[in-house]
């Protein structure tokens, strides 16, 4: 150490690694300017991993965020400092590497409050200690709390189930919304020109680096949103789509051709499976061009599903014993209608017949509606299947950057908006559960429910002491 080679100690998740499952940590050695270097720049990486299966694995974000920060020599609290030679030289340290003794990792403990628990009130340091919150939304907090009558503790201005509610729609986390939203808007709106621009002949590595790099500086500002946490959205939308489309782009160019799929069973026989186009696919089409015959067919699927229904509800309705289904194994169409003819004449039997005959014409009400439910899938199916030939390179690349990749990836983004008014929920609601009926109060309600249970076994006859 003392010849300034080690520049940085990286700690990694354990288990990251086949044959050991202990935490493993990479030593950054560099002999450029060593005599003149004063510290060890030490990261503590270890919680930033995916659990895949037996194994941890290292995200995109989480590599990105270790080169990063370790570019920049970042000072970053609970993650990574520079720590001087002296620091570790000290009688304390005796020149020991282990992370621990520089980073402190460790979650900071959520404390009951007893003196909150005897008179209630929610401590203020808990409310303080959602500072992220309220340093961009200081009128929601004091929209949320007031002062609950002596120093050091807080109340809920409002009831605990209109708690989400008033965070969703006050101005501030309003406007919090609208910055990620604009934000994004902005990005997307930079990065179109980009998108188009790839083509045939293009390089996906260098495209997907340039694209990324742009989202992850656009949102570096970005209000109670973790930067990283949207690189790594895109980064898993290109592994599951984006990637296989940038590749079919460099090697075919904007073009949208679909393809038979077929199928050859063991005898060796062919069967047509329809088709399907990977860059776009039948869904965008049929959104963007045919969105009323879709409705149509939504239409019908809905009524065929209601039709459905009514006729699951009418058996197990009249499906008991004495019933009129009750002399059925399997209720069929052929057994129902003998059972009508059997009992066409019958006065007897009004009830169980007029079961019988609604059962029949809800079937006749299915069977049609499966017949207009293929004719119509199969008419939407070639209009969308003709279609194609016919869009301009500038339509595809509206329907594939526009319609496909932008709305993924802002759906991802608008997602990541709603865990921030969830998070600040759910923690708030905790507390103010927490700390809602002060012991006096239970003892109160524990002898009033008390004394009513004597009542009723004074009633009953029992003496309770």
């Amino acid at each position: 150490m003392d010849s300034g080679y080690l520049a940085g100690i990286i700690g990694l998740p354990a288990n990251l690694f086949y044959g050991t499952g202990i935490p493993a940590c990479i030593l950054v050695l560099d002999k450029n300017n060593a005599t003149a270097r004063r510290g060890i720049f030490m990261m503590d990486a270890s919680k930033g991993f995916l659990k895949d299966g037996n194994k941890n694995r290292l995200r995109e974000q989480d590599i990105h965020r270790i080169v990063d920060t370790f570019g920049k020599t970042q000072d970053i609290p609970g993650y990574a400092r520079m720590v001087g030679f002296d620091e570790i030289r000290s009688a304390k340290n005796d020149y020991n590497l282990n992370l621990p003794r520089y980073i402190d990792t460790s979650e900071a403990e959520d404390l009951q409050d007893i003196q909150g628990h005897l008179l209630g009130g929610i401590p203020q340091r808990d409310v303080d200690a959602l500072d992220a919150y309220w340093a961009k939304m200081p009128a929601l907090r004091a929209a949320l709390f007031e002062g609950a009558g002596r120093p050091g503790y807080l109340q809920l201005k409002l009831p605990q189930a209109e708690l989400k509610p008033a965070i969703l729609g006050h101005a501030e986390f309003k406007a919090v919304q609208a910055t990620v939203t604009g934000l994004h808007a902005r990005w997307e709106k930079a990065i179109r020109p980009k998108l188009i621009g790839f083509g045939q002949g293009g390089h996906p590595k260098q495209f997907i680096h340039e694209v990324s790099e742009s989202l992850l500086a656009a949102y570096a500002k970005a209000p109670l949103i973790d930067a990283y946490t949207i690189y790594q959205h895109l980064m898993d939308y290109w592994a599951q789509t984006l990637q296989d489309d940038a590749y079919l782009l460099s090697v075919d160019g904007w073009k949208a051709e679909p393809a038979r799929i077929i199928e050859t069973n063991k005898k060796g026989q062919r069967k047509d499976k329809g088709w399907v186009c990977d860059l776009v696919p039948k869904p965008l089409v049929v959104a963007r061009y045919f969105a009323a015959e879709q409705k149509v067919l939504d239409d019908a699927s809905a009524a065929l599903d209601n039709a459905s229904s009514a006729l699951e509800a009418l058996e197990e309705e009249h499906g008991g014993e004495d019933m009129a289904f009750a002399g059925f194994d399997r209720i069929t169409a052929a057994q129902v209608k003998d059972r009508v003819r059997e009992i066409g004449k019958d006065t007897q039997a009004v009830e169980e017949l007029a079961v019988l005959k609604q059962w029949l014409a809800l079937t006749d009400d299915m069977a049609r509606l499966k017949k207009q439910l293929k004719a119509l899938d199969d008419e939407l199916d070639a209009k969308a299947l003709a279609k194609y030939p016919k869009l301009s390179v500038q339509e595809i690349q509206l329907l594939v950057v526009g319609d496909k990749w932008f709305t993924a990836l802002s759906s991802a983004v608008q997602g990541d908006v709603e865990r921030v008014s969830q998070a600040l929920t759910r923690r708030v609601k905790e507390l103010a559960e927490r700390y809602d009926s002060p012991l006096p109060q239970l003892a109160v309600e524990v002898k009033e429910l008390g004394a009513k249970v004597a009542g009723h076994l004074v009633k009953m006859g029992f003496a309770w002491n």
